[in-house]
C-alpha cells in the first residue's frame, strides 16, 4: 500500500520536478497525485514501497535544506545588490493602493471601536 510523503498545496512546480527527480535517481518507486478537478485537494507525492519511506524522508529533509539555504543566499545578494525593493519603494511604485489599503484599515478600525466609543455617553 502506497504511504504519504508530502502534499504538494503550495509547492512550485520546479520543486516537485526536483524532488521526483531527486527520488528517481535514488530507485525511490513513487507516484504523484494532482490536486482535481475543482483544485480543493491538495496533490500529493507517494512513496509505493513502505520500505523506502524512511531514505525518502531523509533525501526530503536534505533537500529542504539545500533550497532554503540557496533561498536565503539568494535573498541576502538582492538585498545587499539593492535589487530587493523595500516597503518604501512598494509605496512610492503605487500610492493609490497603499492609499486605498489605509483608508480600507481606518474605516475597519472605526467600525469595530465605535460600539465601545458610544458606549462610555
Amino acid at each position: 500500500m502506497a504511504t504519504h510523503l508530502m502534499s504538494m498545496r503550495g509547492v512550485p512546480e520546479d520543486e516537485r520536478e526536483e524532488i521526483c527527480a531527486l527520488l528517481d535517481q535514488n530507485n525511490i518507486s513513487h507516484y504523484v497525485t494532482t490536486p482535481g478537478n475543482w483544485m480543493i485537494s491538495a496533490g500529493a507525492i507517494w512513496i509505493t514501497d513502505h520500505e523506502q519511506l524512511s531514505q525518502a524522508h531523509e533525501l526530503l529533509n536534505e533537500y529542504q535544506q539545500q533550497r532554503q539555504q540557496k533561498a536565503k543566499e539568494e535573498y541576502n545578494r538582492s538585498r545587499l545588490s539593492g535589487e530587493q525593493a523595500s516597503l518604501l519603494d512598494r509605496i512610492i511604485d503605487n500610492p493609490l493602493r497603499f492609499i486605498g489599503y489605509l483608508v480600507i484599515i481606518i474605516f475597519i478600525l472605526y467600525i469595530s471601536l465605535i460600539p465601545f466609543i458610544d458606549f462610555g455617553q
